[in-house]
Formats: structure tokens, sequence, C-alpha cells
């Protein structure tokens, strides 16, 4: 049955079949094959979702949107450029540190990507950026939403692996700030190089000022880390509050939102969590025929027999990871890989959080790499920049979060410090 079950997944794959579609198809023709008795199809697709956990995922869906019709994301960006305002190149790094700040309340790479790439790519093009650098450094920073808390991928991760999901929001946030430092440093040798323009000068009323306008902004990453880890809510309770929060500072605080804006936003938030929920309720299904047929455990085998060598091994699972996330988005990947992957990087000693974190950065860069890079198509279809000229821009940014992919690989306390 496993080879029926891979054979038609690569070829719905290659027939360019919808992700959700691949998953399900593949796993009904597997049923029909093995001759399982057909509930089992409804039955798994069901209890899939059938979990208190998973409904963090669209309330998380509904803050992100509320957010990005609350006039939350340009207080940040105004935010981060009263800071960094008088260094060359500014606007490049009101763009990384924006993807930190945007990460930590919306939870979204790829909605990220499209809120910077809406806002700062005009910005940047009229003040002579190089429009590729641009594009790249757009769809890199929005992608760190993936990373930082509190972030989708996480919360699936944690719901398949029974990981914390209150440990993993606190592992991402050093990785995060990693990654986008490196953009940073990045950014200001491309500024100094062509010489872009600062933007003014730091002074603290300036700043004072934008900080007490994004100081509602700012305060809800916490309150959902502290929450969580203090044990005052779940994290699907997190998501809850969160929801309300944006709505409350959104409609009386800002005045942004109003009231004929809300059908839109619910609706949004409804579309894109259908979306996850039909890919997790197919992945589900994928990845039970598998386990029923022990291919987990014999991939692990299969991985161990390799080498005995940690390092080789870790190495063997990051450059799959990679090779994954170039054709799988992160949702179906997680479900389908960290039951698979997990116990043997628990094997060779790595803690289920940290080996979280491994994953999650791997399926970031697969968001900026083609063939399925979707941060990747949303800066290029915003900025107007081709795929190709796009994806030769993006080389340095994954060289960034590849390097700190590594640390986190081999450098255990970079995601455990907080957390024991």
């Amino acid at each position: 049955m496993g080879v029926i079950l891979f054979g038609l997944f690569a070829l719905f794959l290659i027939l360019g079949v919808p992700i959700a579609f691949v998953l399900a198809l593949s796993s009904i023709g597997a049923i029909y094959y093995a001759d399982y008795p057909i509930v089992v199809l409804s039955q798994r697709l069901f209890t899939s979702l059938d979990s208190f956990p998973l409904m963090a995922i669209p309330l998380f869906m509904l803050a992100g949107s509320i957010m990005g019709h609350g006039g939350i994301t340009k207080r940040i960006i105004d935010f981060a450029l009263s800071i960094v305002g008088s260094i060359k190149g500014s606007l490049a790094h009101v763009v990384s540190m924006s993807g930190v700040m945007l990460g930590g309340i919306s939870g979204s790479g790829v909605a990220d990507a499209a809120a910077l790439a809406s806002i700062m790519v005009p910005e940047m093009k009229r003040r002579k950026y190089d429009l590729g650098f641009s594009a790249a450094l757009v769809a890199a920073s929005g992608s760190i939403g993936l990373i930082i808390p509190p972030s989708i991928a996480l919360i699936i991760y944690g719901v398949t692996t029974q990981a914390s999901i209150g440990d993993l929001f606190l592992a991402g946030i050093v990785p995060g700030i990693l990654i986008a430092l490196g953009f940073f440093l990045y950014s200001f040798y491309v500024a100094k190089k062509n010489n872009y323009p600062a933007e003014g000068k730091v002074s603290f009323p300036g700043v004072w000022k934008s900080f007490k306008s994004a100081i509602w902004a700012l305060l809800m990453p916490i309150i959902i880390i502290v929450g969580i880890r203090g044990g005052v809510f779940t994290a699907t309770e997190g998501g809850a509050i969160i929801s309300v929060y944006a709505l409350i500072i959104s409609m009386f605080i800002y005045k942004e939102l109003k009231i004929k804006d809300l059908p839109k936003i619910f609706f949004e938030a409804s579309v894109s969590t259908a979306v996850i929920s039909i890919i997790i309720a197919a992945t589900s299904l994928f990845s039970w025929l598998l386990s029923s047929q022990q291919i987990p455990q014999q991939i692990t085998t299969a991985l161990l027999g390799v080498s005995d060598n940690p390092i080789v091994i870790l190495l063997i699972i990051n450059l799959l990871l990679l090779v994954v996330g170039m054709f799988l988005d992160s949702s179906p990947a997680i479900m389908l890989l960290a039951p698979i992957l997990g116990p043997v990087a628990i094997n060779m000693g790595v803690d289920p959080v940290q080996f979280g974190l491994v994953m999650v950065i791997n399926l970031t860069i697969g968001l900026l790499t083609p063939p399925v890079g979707t941060a990747m198509y949303v800066s290029s279809n915003i900025s107007g920049v081709p795929i190709m000229k796009l994806s030769k821009s993006l080389i340095p940014f994954w060289l960034i979060m590849i390097t700190v992919l590594l640390l986190v690989t081999f450098v255990p306390a970079i995601t455990t410090f907080f957390i024991k």
C-alpha cells in the first residue's frame, strides 16, 4: 500500500493538484487498494479536527485579520522608522524590524509579507532602492512571522507532537530575532554600497510619540506569551482574548475599524481557517495510513542505518526538510513529517521543542524558494519583480536563515534557554 500511497501522492503533486486534494485523493486510492472500510475516511477526517488546541488557529487568524484592517501595521512601521530613521537605508531596516513586530502579532508569514510588500515596496521604489532587493527583503522579513510567536506553524507542531505550545512560543523568540538581525546587517551593507538615504534624525520625542501610538499593538505578543507561559490561559483561550483585544483597540482606540468592516474581516478569517482545516484533515488521514503500514518506523530505521553520528543524521534531516519545504506548505509538512522525524531527532538527544524550531525554520525557508514559495510569490505579485530575478535576490537571505538554522540545530541553548 505504501507504493500506491506515495505513487499517487507524487502523481497528483506533479499534475499541480492543490496539496489538500493531493493528500486526500492519494489516501482514498490507498484505502480502496487496501480494501479498508470506506467509513475510515469520514472518521479520520472528522476526528482530526475535533481538537480543542486546534481552535487556536481560527482565533489567531481572526486576530490577524482584525489587525490588518485596524491600523496596527502602519503604527508598527512608524515606530520602527522612528528608531532607525538616521541610519542609511532606513526603510530597509524598518522592514526587518517590522517583520519581527508583526510576526509577534499575526502569526502568519504570508500575511506579514503581503502587508509589508503593500506598504513598503512602493516607498522603497520611490527612493530608488533596487526593486529586486526590496521585494526579497520584504518576502524574507515577512516570513519571520512563521517563527516569532504566536506562530500558526508552531501551534500545529505542538498539537501534532503534544509539545508545549507555550514553550514553543518562547523558543521561537531568539531564532526570529537572530534572523532579523542578519537581515538588518545585510541591509546595512547594501545601503552603504548603494548610498541609500536615511529618512531623518532620531529624536527621543519622536520615538516616544510613535511608541505611545504603537504601544497597544506592541503589548499583544507580551500578553500572549506571558498568559500562556504563566498558566493564565491556554493557547486557544489566548487566541480568543487577543482577538477581542485587537477588536477593542482597532475600534475604540485607533478608531480605524468600523462595524461595516466586520463582515469582510470574518469572511477573510473563515476562508483562511477553512483552507488550513482541509489541509489538516487530509494530512491526518494520510499520516494514519502511513502509521498503519509502519512507514515512520521504517524511515527511522533507515536514517539510523545511514550513520550513528548525530551530526550526520541531523544534517540529513535538515536537508530533507529544506527539500520538502520547496514543495509543501508548512502545515501539511509539519503534520506529515513531525511524527516521522521527531522520534529520530529525540533519539539523537534533541529536545522536542528545539526540533520544532528546526522544522519551522526549514519550512520558513521554503516560503522563499520555488516552486511553492508562497511568500515569494506574494512579494513578486505585489512588487512586479519576476520570480527568477527575485530568487536571485533572495540568495543572501537564504544563507542568513540557513546559518541560524544550523545554530539552532547544534546549539540547543538558543531555543531551550528560556524553557529550562
